[in-house]
């Protein structure tokens, strides 16, 4: 199957991030419900709330920071954020704590949470009302019960490597992460909290980082350093695509009704969108200029990329306002 032709208007402008430059960012969170996008802007204490209606930053401070653990890094802050059932999570690397915010009014629910290990990604389990937090630094992750007043650890999962990145596929119970030193991807149950596949990531000495999910295509991608691959859940994880694109690549987003995948490559300074088709492969529609460092894309409702600009302090926005993918063969739709 190839891609006939795929339109793209693409509008590059920027949201300057209060308390920056620089500003440190890994993990950001889009709540649908709210319109709202995530921002934990590590070194600044802040937690930046980006209204995507009207681009309006509000900044909640007051979080910890703390001395980073690599000479030449930014202080160590808030890292990571995580949307499930009306409360975003955040995750703290300086204290290795979590706290939870309401997600409309942005007034912190309870006390927060602290991990017995410096936290790295958040996902909300859907299935479990819980959140799962990798910690690399223990080889583990550790399960947060959130489905009451009361939040608290509800156990650790014990992994024989260092998890990168996340999937959560509640309709399956499913959460997928990597194995960032031994080049692999895991499939875990939910309910059972155990591993139940593996797979070489296939992304070499420096591993594997995000992760992102089409579920009912049962696709699921993993960036590497220097691009991305696809795996087919429904064939135990067989590689089914792969493209380079530039190297320094962390995190990528996928937009599952456009069936276009977005990664952004900081060391080349440039963002490549690419068209999965059905089997899994993968095909460039449109590269894109970002600036030195940029990494990190995500999504909004609309299919608007805001890609991380950390040395600049700012989120880059791409504003995709026509797509028109056109193929020879009609789509293959959900598998079981």
């Amino acid at each position: 199957m190839s891609l006939a032709h795929i339109l793209l208007v693409l509008v590059a402008a920027a949201i300057p991030l209060p308390a920056g430059p620089p500003v440190g960012m890994d993990y950001l969170a889009y709540d649908a419900a709210t319109n709202r996008l995530w921002v934990p802007a590590g070194n600044t204490g802040n937690v930046d709330v980006v209204d995507v209606a009207t681009l309006k930053v509000t900044p909640l401070g007051g979080f910890s920071t703390a001395p980073p653990r690599k000479i030449g890094r930014p202080r160590m802050g808030p890292s990571s954020a995580a949307v499930g059932g009306g409360v975003v999570w955040v995750g703290n690397r300086a204290n290795n704590a979590v706290v939870g915010f309401d997600a409309k009014s942005l007034k912190t629910r309870g006390s927060a949470i602290t991990l017995s290990a410096m936290p790295d990604g958040l996902a909300y389990v859907a299935r479990t009302r819980e959140l799962w937090v990798t910690m690399p630094g223990l080889r583990a992750l550790a399960v947060v019960r959130v489905s009451d007043d009361k939040p608290g650890i509800a156990g650790k999962v014990e992994l024989d490597g260092a998890p990168e990145g996340y999937a959560v596929d509640d309709a399956r119970g499913t959460f997928y992460t990597n194995l960032e030193d031994r080049d692999e991807t895991l499939t875990l149950d939910v309910k059972t909290r155990q591993v139940i596949a593996r797979w070489p990531s296939g992304c070499g000495a420096d591993g594997p980082r995000g992760l992102a999910l089409d579920g009912p295509r049962r696709l699921l991608f993993v960036a590497c350093t220097d691009g991305a691959g696809v795996f087919d859940l429904a064939q135990c994880g067989k590689a089914v695509g792969r493209i380079k694109t530039g190297g320094g690549v962390d995190n990528l987003a996928y937009d599952q009704t456009r069936r276009l995948l977005f990664v952004a490559a900081g060391k080349d300074a440039k963002m490549t969108i690419a068209h999965v088709a059905d089997s899994g492969a993968l095909d460039v529609v449109a590269t894109v200029a970002t600036t030195p460092g940029a990494r990190n894309p995500v999504l909004d409702a609309r299919g608007t990329a805001y890609v991380e600009d950390a040395a600049a302090g700012q989120l880059l926005i791409f504003g995709a306002d026509t797509f028109s993918p056109k193929v020879d063969a009609p789509t293959r739709g959900a598998r079981k």
